[in-house]
């Protein structure tokens, strides 16, 4: 149909109020889509809304677009003036439908920079237009710049009431926090569902890294609780390499904090951290409580212990990741991304064993090494204890020792480094991921799989333990 430019200037304009009523309308809208309508049938407008989801019928895409582009356009080159209202709406309606359009998100940076926009509402925007073009890299971009600024405002109000010497109540000093806490699990939320909407998402896992370095950099509990939280989806997405991905780097981040932090010591002062906190150790003894017969103060048993369960946490680690591995393999034949992240897994694990067996003999280990072919006496190289001596006892089962408790894989959690009962009572930490016992398990996979791409997969895998593992110390 040939219409005006005049009637296309009506009807966009029209369409254009129309989105912005629909969000005032209701402020909940969580999705957006394009409905498949080639020509308007009827004298209604081509924006639907249902429940929470908005719709923008097909046929007022091709007038819309071009237009809301232009006037931008126009209004950059200074051809057409523009107030920070008319803008607002022009830059929305133009983002959701083409969220790498640049332009558009530079313009609402200077609008939030102005104070004509808010943070929230920006990243309420991303969000939406995520839903429609889940791999949309400028909208990603956008968002870590939003959150740059929240973290800037929050640093820069810290900053503030240091200078002025105040001491805000408990109240108000949690608001920060509180606040941190929910953009940080809102941010997981829309990483979650756009990795759902677009398989092998790379850019929303990249986010989602971004994010935790940023907002909750050595906060143990939260990479912890991410953790847990991925075994569900990387079990419903086994080919998905970027997820697993992201869980290589939470296990890579856990255990190089875990290893270089004393439990009793994580805690920071900037806003990003104090939304989770570790509790620390039990106040100092009293010197009258101390024993004469040479035995650790309370204090000093505490620090034993700790040291104790840096180990004995990260061995808890490698061993539940080996085990969801080899679930998933067995679960999900011939898929090699299972098979990748297994070798990602035991490469780190070989490294981090190199590393802390040479900071044992730094630090005067007398013990020879245990941890060569899966033997699991971690802790007895590094701070002997009669304790932990007296369960060291275990059945040997393919180059790996068990302990006769079998270890609760299913939402298990990190160890609390004040309770010390489970040591004393000389429980073993899990069975290590052991050379052999990788071979053993190749070979059963060989022996009992009728699928050749697994069985590919698993010859290749041998091969790399032979090739790269076997030579190495």
């Amino acid at each position: 149909m040939a219409e005006s430019e005049e009637e296309v200037d009506v009807l966009v304009q029209r369409v254009v109020k129309d989105i912005t009523n629909a969000f005032k309308k209701n402020p909940n809208i969580d999705e957006i889509g394009v409905i498949p309508c080639p020509e308007a049938r009827y004298n209604r407008s081509p924006i639907v809304l249902v429940e929470n989801k908005l719709g923008v019928e097909s046929w007022c895409v091709k007038f819309l677009l071009p237009y809301v582009h232009n006037k931008l356009l126009l209004h950059r080159q200074r051809k057409h003036w523009l107030d920070r209202e008319a803008l607002a709406d022009i830059t929305c309606t133009l983002l959701l439908l083409n969220p790498d359009f640049t332009t558009a998100w530079n313009v609402r940076k200077e609008l939030l920079q102005c104070g004509a926009l808010s943070p929230e509402k920006d990243l309420y925007l991303g969000k939406l237009a995520l839903t429609k073009f889940p791999k949309s890299p400028e909208t990603w971009i956008h968002r870590r710049w939003v959150l740059q600024q929240i973290l800037r405002q929050f640093s820069a109000a810290g900053r503030g009431r240091k200078h002025q010497h105040q001491q805000p109540d408990a109240e108000r000093s949690q608001r920060p926090s509180e606040h941190l806490a929910r953009t940080l699990h809102q941010e997981m939320k829309v990483c979650s569902d756009a990795a759902c909407r677009y398989p092998s998402n790379y850019n929303a896992w990249s986010h989602r890294i971004w994010v935790l370095q940023h907002m909750a950099n050595g906060n143990v509990k939260v990479f912890h609780d991410e953790l847990s939280s991925m075994r569900f989806w990387v079990s419903m997405h086994v080919s998905d390499h970027s997820g697993f991905h992201y869980r290589q780097f939470l296990l890579k981040e856990l255990i190089t904090e875990i290893s270089q932090t004393p439990a009793s010591t994580t805690t920071t002062s900037s806003p990003q951290h104090q939304c989770s906190t570790v509790p620390s150790s039990s106040p100092p003894p009293h010197p009258d409580h101390d024993q004469a017969n040479g035995e650790l103060s309370g204090a000093e048993a505490a620090g034993e212990e700790e040291k104790q369960l840096g180990p004995t946490t990260v061995l808890q680690l490698f061993h539940q990741e080996v085990e969801l591995c080899s679930d998933l393999i067995q679960s999900f034949p011939g898929h090699e991304t299972l098979w990748s992240h297994r070798r990602h897994v035991y490469y780190l694990w070989h490294h981090w064993r190199g590393e802390h067996q040479q900071h044992c003999g730094s630090n005067g280990g007398g013990e020879p090494d245990r941890l060569n072919n899966g033997d699991p006496g971690l802790l007895k190289a590094c701070a002997p204890s009669p304790a932990s001596e007296g369960g060291a006892a275990g059945e040997s089962v393919n180059g790996q020792r068990h302990v006769g408790d079998a270890m609760e894989v299913d939402g298990a959690s990190l160890p609390n480094p004040r309770d010390s009962k489970r040591l004393k009572r000389g429980v073993l930490p899990p069975s290590t991921p052991a050379l052999p016992a990788e071979h053993s398990f190749v070979s059963g996979i060989l022996d009992s799989c009728s699928n050749p791409e697994q069985r590919r997969f698993a010859l290749a895998y041998r091969k790399w333990l032979d090739t790269v593992i076997g030579h190495q110390p």
